[in-house]
């Protein structure tokens, strides 16, 4: 039997959520007009007030926002609330090393929360359950979000982090864990653990896993359910919107139902940024109805997807949004981690490099890899097999001081990488996602 965290919300009527939705924007409009001068400046560009907002049929007529209006206005230029209103931050890389940093106040983060309970509940949590959050915590949206979910429904929570993989299966064990909440690669990872320790489904007391931050294809999904005996449900966020819960699976598992009264959904053509109808495939873009540190209006996601108002089985009445299918820009998510090929580039090119390298990915296990293939200059081209690892050594640390993960480099002859009169093909994605 389907549960819910907010059957009054999860379940609205379509006329009372756009009730409130209407009521949400043109507040949030408001707010947004009075508090964040950056914005305030793109609507007078545009020759829009709050007035012309009266509701979310108006919603095209404010101008659209994308990472770039981040990185411009970093690190205050985009806040909606005083600094002494503000209790926390979270951040994810940027596409130059800055980074982008959210603002939440307490009201931002006690809703942030509901929105992952309503996940957990979808997934089966009760307070009778045992949560093990395995995301990252500290500057990463995943292991907080999900922690403060938990605790919002109930469940014995345990805050692991990632990593320390023998610990994560003693504590499973030995507390009787039965949501998981991890990516799905390192889910996918505990479940090879449990094999070669001799362990089957049935010796594994999980039964749910809540798997989200990075691209995951229904035949990994398929895979982790069998390793662990559970049953694994899709999460979707982004830390601009406030992490892990702006839509979440239900028992269905065809698509991620967007919480809507509190994110409010878009599908626009990318290039010329005109709306299009529900059901058409196109880029999503979110507003933010209620979020105050950090109140994003039209934020283009770059994330390729299909809205639906399909009647689910699950009894929500929320719109569902089917996995995203790439991506309009060229960031790719390794490992849980936003890399951008000008952050590679921007690494190489400090350390004497030109720009001529390639980004091999690729799926190993269950795990992204990362390979950066780097033509040396012919002033710096030598057969010195230890000056080569030298070299190496110190991309492999600037990458990692950069991204925040560990990549293989390896060093070429000069012209040895394929040159392209068109735009240089810089990423080869080898994953079947």
């Amino acid at each position: 039997m389907e549960r819910y965290f907010q059957p009054e919300m999860e379940c609205a009527s379509r006329e009372d959520m756009v009730a409130l939705q209407n009521e949400k924007l043109k507040k949030q409009v408001q707010h947004v007009w009075e508090n964040v001068p950056y914005y305030r400046a793109k609507m007078e560009e545009k020759g829009v007030t709050p007035d012309d907002i009266q509701s979310i049929d108006d919603l095209y007529k404010l101008p659209l926002i994308s990472k770039k209006d981040l990185r411009e206005a970093y690190p205050y230029g985009l806040m909606g609330a005083p600094l002494r209103d503000c209790v926390r931050i979270h951040s994810t890389s940027g596409t130059t090393g800055k980074r982008v940093v959210a603002f939440y106040t307490q009201n931002d983060i006690d809703l942030w929360e509901d929105c992952c309970a309503r996940a957990l509940v979808a997934a089966g949590a009760t307070k009778d359950d045992v949560c093990q959050v395995s995301y990252g915590f500290g500057l990463f949206t995943g292991g907080a979000g999900l922690n403060g979910g938990s605790h919002k429904v109930g469940c014995l929570t345990i805050p692991m982090s990632s990593g320390n993989t023998d610990r994560q299966i003693m504590f499973i064990e030995d507390l009787q864990a039965t949501i998981l909440c991890a990516t799905p690669s390192y889910a996918a990872y505990l479940g090879e653990r449990f094999k070669e320790l001799g362990m089957g489904p049935d010796d594994i007391p999980l039964k749910a896993g809540i798997f989200g931050a990075e691209a995951w294809s229904e035949e990994m999904r398929q895979d982790i359910q069998n390793t662990l005996g559970i049953k694994a449900y899709d999460i979707y966020g982004l830390t601009e919107l406030s992490g892990p819960g702006v839509s979440f699976e239900c028992s269905e598992q065809t698509g991620m139902h967007v919480n809507e009264d509190h994110f409010l959904p878009e599908i626009i053509d990318p290039d010329t940024e005109e709306v299009l109808p529900v059901g058409t495939e196109g880029e999503l873009v979110f507003t933010s109805l209620d979020k105050e540190g950090f109140p994003l209006l039209r934020y283009r996601t770059r994330d390729i997807c299909v809205l639906s108002r399909a009647k689910c089985s699950c009894g929500r009445t929320l719109i569902k949004m089917k996995k995203p299918k790439g991506r309009s820009d060229d960031m790719l998510i390794i490992r849980g981690v936003n890399v951008f090929p000008s952050q590679i580039e921007a690494v190489l090119i400090n350390q004497g490099y030109q720009a001529n390298y390639q980004i091999l990915v690729d799926r190993v296990n269950n795990t992204d890899t990362l390979e950066v293939l780097v033509e040396m200059t012919p002033e710096m081209f030598t057969d010195n097999l230890g000056e080569i690892n030298a070299r190496q050594r110190k991309i492999v640390e600037g990458l990692k001081s950069m991204l925040g993960l560990k990549a293989k480099v390896t060093l070429v002859a000069p012209k040895t990488i394929t040159r392209s009169e068109g735009k240089a093909v810089r990423v080869v994605d080898k994953r079947k996602i």
